[in-house]
């Protein structure tokens, strides 16, 4: 089971995904950011409540990473746990994205 709570912080839409991503749950996160892919969208995902992400997960944050692109947005993660880092690393997933430990340093990278 996946909670997933959106706000908005100034101007920027973040979406805080708690629980495991895994085949059973990406597709319920999917569902709930690509809804908020509009042109020029400013997205951060916050992913420090994801103790664990399968390979599911992965393949729907590049879902998301393209439809956002597309729109011409933005996607920034943050409070990505060490683990999820090197698994992103080791398959390249990190050269997507632009990653900051905290929720204040990713904000703060869209102005």
């Amino acid at each position: 089971m996946i909670e997933i709570i959106v706000e908005t912080i100034q101007q920027v839409i973040v979406v805080k995904p708690a629980g495991e991503i895994d085949a059973s749950s990406a597709a319920v996160v999917q569902q709930k950011v690509l809804p908020l892919s509009v042109p020029g969208c400013k997205i951060i995902l916050d992913m420090s409540g994801v103790a664990y992400m399968s390979s599911a997960g992965l393949r729907m944050l590049l879902s998301v990473y393209r439809q956002i692109s597309g729109n011409k947005g933005r996607i920034v993660l943050v409070g990505l746990s060490e683990e999820l880092k090197d698994t992103m690393s080791m398959t390249g997933f990190l050269d997507f994205f632009t990653v900051h430990d905290l929720l204040e340093a990713g904000l703060q990278s869209f102005s």
